[in-house]
């Protein structure tokens, strides 16, 4: 369980970070200009005082752009920690998650920072598993997660918990769903059955659809026929959300979303969606983040940048106890206190499940507003 509160600790140019486990400040780095990536043909440099970390982000291809804001971030994190027991080498998984890997097998890394995309999970962490080396993913795919593989980014596991929590708080107990064929509906539906029975309520009705607009029409229209629930979670995007909701929006029914409504603006502009509940990561660290990162690297960074950031404030917090030479110490990693970061506090479960202290918004006709502040701490 969570303690909420809205007070917030402000972060001065990033320059000062708190971990929650050891309840201690990161001093700032020196401001210099970051030193480039090294590329495909540079050797790795020889260094017996730090130990090396490999960071897997596509820096070509389609998705290039991600992982160049997420490899800023990590460079970023560096200079405001001030880091001087860890190295990281950039390693381009557009190339080939499994060249990749292999690579930074070879150079001796004992860490692996990414990837970026689910689909590359499996290839790289068979060859990292191989060598005894973990994985911090940026991927929310939680079916992916492991006592090896431990998932950064957001689950939709987590932001369906937190949502349900807060609407049976606001007197809700009989709950729908509207759930897409395939995997993420399937984890979605489990997730939402859970968070439902957990929160002592009781789930009435289900409805299923392909990703089309007839598909899902015709569902909301089965489940608004059938009735008998106070909520309704569409469990999709913002815009199969906003295709759902005329169909479903009466005046005593509550329409519920997801992690994936996250900066969609669709889900503001939809009349229908005026009144629904969605969790998200907090973002009132992200715009003094995005100004130190604009005057680095002179544009703005994408949104999961963070994950990067945060990746290495985790790193350097458990580095302190990190043994050079020595297998990174997983056992650290499923600390229940947590870990503090730009996004607030995260944790992992001992399966490589990540969890994150998520806000409650509520979207309305002006835009989206906060109806429940993100934790400032675990409490369980």
């Amino acid at each position: 369980m969570f303690e909420t509160g809205l007070n917030r600790r402000k972060l001065l140019m990033l320059a000062a970070v708190t971990v929650l486990a050891g309840c201690k400040v990161i001093p700032k780095g020196p401001g210099a200009t970051p030193p480039p990536a090294p590329g495909p043909s540079d050797a790795l440099p020889s260094d017996k005082q730090r130990q090396r970390i490999a960071l897997l982000v596509p820096l070509t291809g389609p998705q290039a752009a991600w992982g160049q804001s997420i490899a800023n971030a990590t460079t970023m994190a560096l200079l405001d920690t001030n880091a001087k027991t860890i190295r990281i080498t950039t390693y381009d998984t557009a190339e080939g998650p499994a060249a990749a890997a292999t690579r930074a097998m070879k150079e001796g890394n004992r860490l692996i920072l990414g990837p970026l995309s689910g689909d590359d999970i499996p290839a790289v962490a068979a060859i990292a598993r191989a060598a005894k080396v973990p994985l911090i993913t940026y991927s929310s795919e939680a079916d992916m997660a492991s006592r090896d593989v431990f998932m950064l980014g957001t689950s939709s596991s987590n932001a369906i918990e937190r949502v349900v929590d807060y609407a049976h708080s606001r007197g809700i107990n009989r709950f729908a769903l509207l759930a897409p064929n395939g995997s993420y509906g399937t984890r979605a539906s489990a997730a939402y059955a859970a968070a439902v029975k957990a929160a002592g309520g009781t789930l009435v009705s289900t409805q299923t659809y392909d990703r089309s607009n007839s598909s899902i029409i015709s569902a909301a229209t089965r489940l608004r026929t059938r009735g008998g629930y106070d909520a309704v979670l569409i469990a999709d995007s913002g815009k199969y959300a906003a295709m759902a909701a005329p169909q479903l929006k009466t005046a005593s029914t509550r329409i519920l979303g997801t992690e994936l409504w996250s900066g969609e603006l669709v889900v503001s502009k939809t009349p229908a969606l005026r009144g629904a509940w969605f969790a998200a990561i907090s973002d009132a660290r992200f715009g003094r983040f995005a100004e130190s990162y604009k005057v680095r690297f002179g544009t703005a960074p994408y949104r999961l940048a963070t994950f990067g950031y945060d990746s290495v404030l985790l790193t350097v917090r458990i580095a302190r106890d990190w043994r050079y030479g020595a297998p990174f110490p997983t056992a650290r990693m499923t600390d229940r206190d947590g870990f503090l970061g730009l996004d607030g506090p995260f944790r992992f479960a001992p399966g490589g499940i990540g969890e994150r202290a998520l806000e409650v918004r509520e979207a309305r006709a002006g835009g989206i507003t906060i109806v429940s502040a993100a934790p400032e701490k675990f409490t369980d």
